[in-house]
C-alpha cells in the first residue's frame, strides 16, 4: 500500500498540483490556507482525495474568524491572507474547516497511525523538531506505530523503536532553504522523505494579482524563493 503524506499547504495550489504521486491512501496534517492566496483548490483537493485529516492552526483561524493579531512579518502575512480567504471562501469551504479533527487515528495496512497537526500535548500550536528524546516525552500515553505532524515546515523521520515520528515538511511554504515542494511517501512500512520543483514564480504571480500589499508581496515571494531561509 502507497501512502502519500501532506502537510502545510498553505493556499500554494502550484506546489499542490506539482506532487503527481499515485497513491492508495492520502494523510493530511493541515494548514491548507494562509500564507497563500488560492486556498479553494487546495481544500477542493484535500477534501476530494484525502483518507484522513486533521486541522492545523491556520484552517482554525480561518474557519473561526479568529481576529488577526498584531506582529510584522510572517505573522502580518498570515493575517493579511486570513481576510482574503473571509472573502474568497464560501460557506461549504468554511464547514470543511471547522469539521476538521484535532487528531486523528486510523489503521491502514495493518499499521496504526496517530495524526496531529503540531504534538499530542498541544495539537496546533507546539513546535518540535527532529528531537528523539522530547518525541518520546510526547508520546506516552499515544499508541501508534507512525506519529505523523506537520506544522514545523520542516521534514524529518525518527526511528524511535516502538514507534516512528513523522514530519512531511511543507507542501506550499518550505522553511528548511530548500524552496521545493516538500512530502512523504510510506510504501510497505518504509519511509520515503520527497521533494519536487514547483512554478514557484506563477506563484508570486498569484500573490503580485491578491492585492496583498507590496511589502507583504515582496516577503511572500521571498520566503518560497530561498525555501524559508530568512524568514521564521
Amino acid at each position: 500500500m502507497k501512502i502519500l503524506v501532506l502537510a502545510d499547504i498553505h493556499a500554494n495550489s502550484f506546489a499542490l498540483g506539482a506532487i503527481r504521486e499515485s497513491f492508495d491512501a492520502c494523510l493530511f496534517l493541515g494548514d491548507l490556507v494562509e500564507y497563500g492566496v488560492d486556498p479553494i483548490p487546495c481544500i477542493n483537493w484535500i477534501k476530494t482525495y484525502a483518507t484522513a485529516a486533521v486541522r492545523g492552526n491556520h484552517d482554525h483561524s480561518v474557519a473561526q474568524r479568529v481576529p488577526p493579531s498584531a506582529g510584522g512579518g510572517l505573522r502580518q502575512l498570515a493575517g493579511a491572507t486570513r481576510r482574503l480567504h473571509w472573502n474568497l471562501l464560501r460557506p461549504a469551504h468554511f464547514k470543511y474547516l471547522s469539521q476538521l479533527p484535532v487528531t486523528q487515528n486510523l489503521i491502514l495496512d495493518g499499521f496504526r497511525f496517530y495524526l496531529v497537526h503540531a504534538t499530542p500535548r498541544d495539537p496546533m500550536d507546539e513546535y518540535l523538531a527532529a528531537d528523539a528524546d522530547a518525541w518520546r516525552g510526547r508520546l506516552e500515553n499515544v499508541e501508534a506505530d507512525f506519529i505523523c505532524a506537520g506544522h514545523t515546515h520542516i521534514p524529518f523521520h525518527l526511528d524511535l523503536g516502538d514507534c516512528q515520528v513523522l514530519n512531511p515538511g511543507s507542501v506550499g511554504q518550505p522553511r528548511d532553504g530548500d524552496p521545493r515542494a516538500s512530502y512523504a511517501i510510506i510504501e510497505n512500512g518504509q519511509v520515503q522523505l520527497k521533494r519536487i520543483e514547483y512554478d514557484i514564480d506563477a506563484t508570486v504571480r498569484q500573490l503580485q494579482q491578491s492585492g496583498l500589499e507590496p511589502e507583504l508581496i515582496e516577503l511572500a515571494a521571498s520566503t518560497l524563493q530561498s525555501g524559508g531561509r530568512h524568514h521564521s
